[in-house]
C-alpha cells in the first residue's frame, strides 16, 4: 500500500477486487498499534451487506479506488469481527490467516496461538 496516503482519504473509496469486479465501499480503516501505518480496511460489501476485512499492505490506490489482488469471494469470506472496535490481536491473526499473509518481523501477534 502507499505509505503517503492519508487513511481518513480511504473512507467512501470504492473498493475492487484483482478481477476489477466491484466489492463495495470503504468504510473505515484500522492502523497497526505500534506503527500507525494502514493496516486493514473494513470494506461494505452490499446495501444490507457487511464489512469485510481487507488487508492494505498488497492492496494500492490506482485511479481513485482501492484495488484489493484477491478475489471477491475470499474477500466476502473474511471472518465477520464487527466493526467501530479495535482489533485483537487474535483478530487480526484470523485476518492473516484467512488472506494466507506472512505476519510482519515486529507483529506483537503469537502465530503459535490458533483461534
Amino acid at each position: 500500500m502507499q505509505t503517503d496516503i492519508d487513511p481518513r482519504s480511504l473512507i467512501g473509496r470504492r473498493a475492487y477486487d484483482r478481477d476489477g469486479a466491484r466489492i463495495g465501499t470503504v468504510d473505515e480503516v484500522y492502523l497497526d498499534d505500534a506503527t500507525g501505518t494502514p493496516e486493514w480496511a473494513a470494506v461494505r460489501t452490499g446495501l444490507f451487506g457487511r464489512d469485510a476485512f481487507v488487508p492494505l499492505k498488497p492492496s494500492e490506490v490506482v485511479d481513485g479506488v482501492l484495488r484489493i489482488p484477491y478475489e471477491r469471494s475470499l474477500i466476502r469470506e473474511a471472518p465477520d469481527l464487527g466493526v467501530g472496535r479495535h482489533l485483537s490481536p487474535e483478530q487480526e491473526l484470523r485476518l492473516y490467516h484467512h488472506y494466507r499473509l506472512s505476519l510482519p518481523p515486529e507483529s506483537p501477534i503469537d502465530p503459535t496461538h490458533e483461534p
